[in-house]
């Protein structure tokens, strides 16, 4: 349903913001729990969403000013999660090469 200007009526605009902070939110949930290709399901819902929002201009409305700074921080707070869990992935991925290397060499030498 569409209002005679063409814009999306308030109380749509309201849901396709709080689902999107909802879906945030929960992705950040399961970064902290470490499910990533839950996170990357998750991620296709908000697609539609995020270009729902996009198109009707909705984070430009001075009425929206604090859920557009809400929803940036939830942003920045996943992107710090999800960097902060490669970081993790790349420590334990270099550590298991060099215990790797270590006993290659012990092999090697024991020969």
């Amino acid at each position: 349903m569409r209002t005679n200007n063409g814009d999306i009526p308030t109380g749509e605009q309201v849901f396709l913001l709080r689902e999107l902070q909802n879906l945030l939110e929960k992705q950040i949930e399961l970064a902290d729990q470490g499910s990533i290709k839950d996170i990357e399901a998750m991620a296709s819902q908000c697609e539609p969403l995020v270009a729902k929002i996009m198109a009707a201009g909705l984070l430009e409305k001075p009425e929206f000013k604090s859920r557009f700074s809400q929803l940036k921080r939830l942003y920045q707070n996943l992107c710090l999660r999800l960097s902060a869990q490669r970081d993790d992935a790349a420590t334990r991925l270099n550590r298991v090469r060099r215990g790797r290397k270590t006993l290659l060499a012990y092999r090697n030498n024991i020969r």
